[in-house]
């Protein structure tokens, strides 16, 4: 039986949907091709007709988490505090805990990073945040300071999801969440 090229479309998307999810979640490497498409209900060979290898979903996976990402942080960055508001939904219970909803660079780029296949999506998601954030910060220090930013609340994520005691936890995100606002507000008072 042929299927429509609209059918066909719609699984492809469905496809890099499902493996964008579970690459956050899971990792690529433990990210099976089998598993994924059975959880679609399609077969494993049915997967080549749709991409050239697993690199390939990789890149259009991280491109549709980075499409997600850029969505939400368009409404954080237009509040009033868009830092405010962008640190405190990165170093939040709710991204700690949903690494399959959140931003793609704790999970996924870092995983390339170890494989030696850097991305350039990453670079791409990368550069958005740090536009937003620069932009924020406004003139000055804001191209060395976005980096620090970016940087910390990473790996502070990264710190957050990995350690066993949920105290410790939230007090990494807590602490770091805390010290970039201070160091914001003392930026704010010396450029006054």
């Amino acid at each position: 039986m042929r299927y429509s090229q609209d059918h066909k479309a719609q699984t492809h998307q469905r496809i890099i949907k499902e493996a964008s999810v579970r690459f956050r979640r899971d990792g690529i490497g433990a990210t099976g091709l089998q598993p994924l498409m059975k959880a679609l209900n399609l077969t494993h060979g049915g997967f080549y007709a749709h991409f050239k290898s697993k690199d390939e979903l990789v890149e259009k996976a991280l491109l549709a988490s980075a499409a997600e990402l850029d969505a939400h942080c368009e409404m954080l960055f237009s509040q009033e505090r868009p830092l405010d508001a962008f640190i405190d939904s990165y170093l939040s219970d709710w991204h700690q805990s949903s690494p399959d909803q959140g931003c793609p660079l704790p999970t996924m780029c870092s995983e390339l990073g170890l494989r030696g296949q850097p991305s350039p999506t990453t670079d791409a998601v990368l550069d958005a945040r740090l536009k937003q954030i620069e932009t924020a910060l406004g003139e000055g220090r804001a191209d060395a300071q976005a980096l620090v930013m970016m940087s910390t609340l990473v790996g502070a994520l990264v710190l957050a999801r990995s350690v066993e005691n949920p105290q410790l936890a939230t007090r990494i995100m807590d602490v770091v969440r805390d010290t970039l606002k201070t160091r914001i507000r003392e930026d704010e008072k010396a450029d006054q």
